[in-house]
């Protein structure tokens, strides 16, 4: 069987034997109504467990909005405007909505990437990025998470999270609570909650006894999130589904969509796994492409071999990912230091490095072999010659089991 896999902006094939090819997972076909700009007024106008936002909100208070920064695939500029309509049929005057991107630990914002964004909106509303030098103590949750808030948002009479659902692969979903934690929190704040994605309950698809989101929803009891819109993707980043309304209700729903359509049933963990994680951009560096390796430890057997097919041509990506990287003396090492010292960025290095505990890892990329060796991965040029020596390896009866968009399916195993 030839099969074409994503690698930068081209497709790169293999030939694997027919007999060894278990399955190809691909996204689930599912029913689906409007797309697009008419799928998020549908869900405005269907709110999930909350009235209509134009019925929530009343004439003169202070609206504050919260949506993703440019590292996330959220939409902005389509749902922006169709919330903002709806505001200002509730009684809102544009001059009362405040637009906050939420930042979390990253870089601030260019204006012209603000205007990006927003779209149309932009020149309507204000929009502004999060400071962390400008917060609320709030309360602490009952994992002991300090609820430091931006103020903007904190002091803002009604408060509106907008997001889109993916999986996280500890938080179990995006989407939800996660605007405000860790959008519009302090650094310390994110640690902490970060800090218990080491516990076996912290895993993709997981809401029920995975406290980090556990944690992450408990921030609404002392920021009253007043309404949500969440949207989920296809591949083509066009909107397939939106849900409007209660923070928990309609994030829930959201969250059951997405497991029909990217959640894959395999009858059992394979001998290996080959991997990409769908091209540019998922792929630009190893920080990006660590999403897919990590969904892809869900389909490989224990002692098997995951063939990770990542250009990675940027390199690592994040400084403290790399120091990580660089620093650690085994994969062991990486997930031992996380457990004592939590560090945004070096949370990743440690995702990989369970991996790496769990299975070899093959790395096909354009990065320096020698470079590639010195993180725990095998090397590779060429994914024929990855699955061919993973072939020697397992055997002429391995199971092979193909991934072409590991950054969005997520293989559960089906026990009958």
């Amino acid at each position: 069987m030839i099969v074409e896999l994503g690698y930068g902006k081209e497709k790169v094939s293999v030939n694997i034997p027919d007999d060894n090819v278990q399955a190809v997972l691909k996204p689930n076909k599912v029913e689906m109504g409007s797309t697009g700009i008419a799928e998020v007024k549908r869900a405005i106008l269907n709110p999930i467990g909350s009235n209509r936002l134009k019925d929530v909100v009343s004439e003169g208070e202070r609206v504050c909005i919260i949506t993703s920064d440019i590292t996330r695939p959220m939409p902005t500029k389509l749902v922006l405007p169709v919330v903002v309509g709806e505001l200002n049929e509730g009684g809102i005057a544009d001059q009362d909505i405040t637009v906050v991107f939420a930042l979390g630990n990253h870089r601030a914002h260019t204006e012209d990437e603000k205007k990006y964004l927003a779209g149309d909106a932009y020149s309507r509303v204000r929009c502004i990025d999060t400071d962390q030098t400008k917060v609320v103590r709030l309360g602490t949750t009952s994992f002991g998470t300090p609820v430091d808030v931006f103020q903007e948002v904190a002091r803002a009479d009604r408060v509106i999270c907008l997001g889109n659902i993916e999986y996280h692969y500890f938080a179990g979903y995006s989407g939800g609570a996660k605007a405000i934690m860790p959008g519009v929190s302090t650094t310390a704040a994110i640690q902490l909650n970060h800090s218990k994605m080491v516990e076996d309950t912290s895993a993709a698809g997981r809401i029920e006894g995975n406290n980090v989101r556990t944690d992450i929803d408990e921030v609404a009891r002392f920021v009253n999130i007043d309404f949500i819109v969440n949207v989920v993707l296809n591949e083509e980043k066009q909107i397939i589904k939106a849900v409007a309304g209660d923070y928990i209700k309609a994030h829930r729903e959201g969250c059951a969509f997405l497991d029909k359509l990217y959640k894959i049933r395999i009858e059992k963990k394979a001998d290996i796994v080959l991997v990409s994680p769908g091209g540019y951009p998922k792929d630009i560096n190893l920080y990006q492409a660590q999403k897919a390796l990590d969904n892809a430890k869900h389909a490989v057997q224990d002692g098997g071999i995951v063939i990770l097919v990542a250009s990675s041509k940027e390199g690592l990506g994040e400084k403290v990912f790399e120091r990580w990287m660089m620093e650690a003396k085994s994969p062991s090492d990486m997930v031992e230091k996380i457990q004592k010292q939590f560090e945004l960025g070096g949370h990743k290095a440690a995702a990989i490095g369970m991996v790496q505990k769990k299975a070899d890892v093959y790395l096909v990329s354009d990065m320096d072999a020698d470079f590639v060796r010195s993180m725990f991965f095998k090397p590779f040029a060429a994914m024929q010659d990855a699955l061919n020596s993973a072939l020697r390896i397992k055997g002429n009866e391995a199971s092979v089991l193909v991934m072409p968009y590991g950054g969005s399916t997520l293989p559960v195993e089906y026990r009958k």
